[in-house]
């Protein structure tokens, strides 16, 4: 069945007296070729392991099963669960897992629930259409706990995926983007317009996908301050580097000579750094002692 029909949607909404629950972010996909492509981004073969969030009706799910060896998919939505068993009941290398997803014990799932449903040593792709009121949580609850996966896949809202994939020194650049290419490499796959979604939402979307990086983009002494450096440098993104860390309750000459130390100039904005700079001046600043200079 083609679960991206308008009228399966429909009928399926009629017969399980389902709404649409703008709280849990709910709109279904109803472009079959951008499900393709999500795939087809992650490669995903009959070798890999899957974890899905968020299957919704299993517009995504289906596609999936086709491919992948074993398809886990994760949903909040209980009043989904019935709807699961009938649009996936010709499938046999699914389950569902009801809960949140920020609930679950991620790398769990990808090692011990991998082993129960394939082999040890199977390729895991992480996948989903992402609801836009809680994607960077979901992202950032993903990407710290360091998952054994090789890719991250997912639908979220066009300018959220533009500033993920955005460089320095562009206007998207901010601190999501910093800490997401921290452990990965993220392209945009295609864009999705809001009319190809059941409700259409008000704002178009993207596909991104992101390679999880082997090790980290760059190194630092300690990642805990490279993610409040980068945090309160864009806190206040129109002001100087100088103005804006102090958001980090050192002393003001403090942080210009670590600035300084760090070969940045102090006038410099947050936009305008690249990670391996935000490194050497988190690495200055979560010295005890006061930065000096060479």
């Amino acid at each position: 069945m083609k679960l991206y029909d308008p009228s399966m949607i429909r009928m399926i909404r009629n017969q399980y007296k389902f709404r649409f629950s703008k709280n849990l972010g709910q709109n279904f996909l109803t472009n079959g070729s951008v499900l393709e492509d999500m795939a087809d981004a992650a490669a995903v073969g009959p070798d890999d392991y899957v974890l899905e969030i968020g299957p919704g009706i299993g517009t995504l799910t289906s596609v999936l099963c086709e491919r992948a060896g074993h398809v886990t998919a994760v949903e909040v939505d209980e009043e989904l669960l019935p709807i699961l068993d009938f649009t996936l009941s010709e499938y046999h290398n699914v389950n569902i897992i009801s809960g949140d997803i920020l609930k679950q014990d991620i790398p769990s799932l990808l090692t011990d629930e991998k082993e129960k449903w394939l082999r040890k040593d199977a390729p895991v792709k992480i996948m989903g259409n992402l609801p836009y009121y809680i994607t960077t949580p979901i992202l950032m609850a993903i990407l710290k706990s360091r998952p054994a996966a090789e890719s991250l896949t997912v639908m979220v809202q066009k300018e959220v995926a533009e500033r993920i994939a955005s460089g320095p020194g562009t206007k998207a650049y901010g601190a999501l983007s910093v800490a997401v290419q921290y452990f990965c490499e993220a392209e945009i796959i295609r864009i999705v317009p809001k009319e190809d979604f059941m409700p259409a939402p008000k704002v178009d979307s993207a596909v991104l996908h992101m390679r999880f990086r082997k090790v980290p983009a760059v190194e630092t002494k300690s990642e805990e301050w490279y993610f409040r450096t980068v945090r309160a440098a864009f806190q206040q993104r129109r002001k100087t580097l100088l103005n804006s860390l102090s958001g980090l309750g050192k002393p003001k000459n403090e942080i210009e000579r670590c600035l300084n130390a760090a070969g940045i100039d102090p006038k410099r904005r947050a936009e305008t750094l690249d990670l391996a700079e935000f490194a050497r001046l988190a690495d200055g600043l979560s010295e005890e002692n006061v930065c000096v200079q060479d």
